[in-house]
């Protein structure tokens, strides 16, 4: 089997997640990255204290903000495999 490593910042998400003091937290990830959704909540629960909530949607790009979640009361999403918007 093949296995690639990536760096996905772990901690800085989870210190954006610390410094804007949120508590629930949506994570949006490529179909890539899915089969670990749980792997990355767990660790950045673990960190900061924050509800992680994994959004399993699909992604079309940067500009597909999954916004259904603003009824669940998210803080803040974050987004993996998308350009940085500047």
């Amino acid at each position: 089997m093949f296995h690639m490593n990536y760096d996905l910042e772990i901690e800085k998400a989870a210190q954006k997640i610390t410094s804007e003091n949120a508590k629930t937290v949506c994570i949006q990830l490529p179909e890539g990255l899915k089969p670990r959704a749980n792997e990355i909540a767990e660790e950045l629960e673990q960190k900061t204290g924050a509800t992680i909530i994994i959004w399993l949607g699909s992604c079309y790009g940067a500009c597909d903000i999954p916004l259904q979640v603003e009824l669940l009361g998210v803080d803040l999403i974050i987004q993996w495999g998308h350009s940085e918007w500047r």
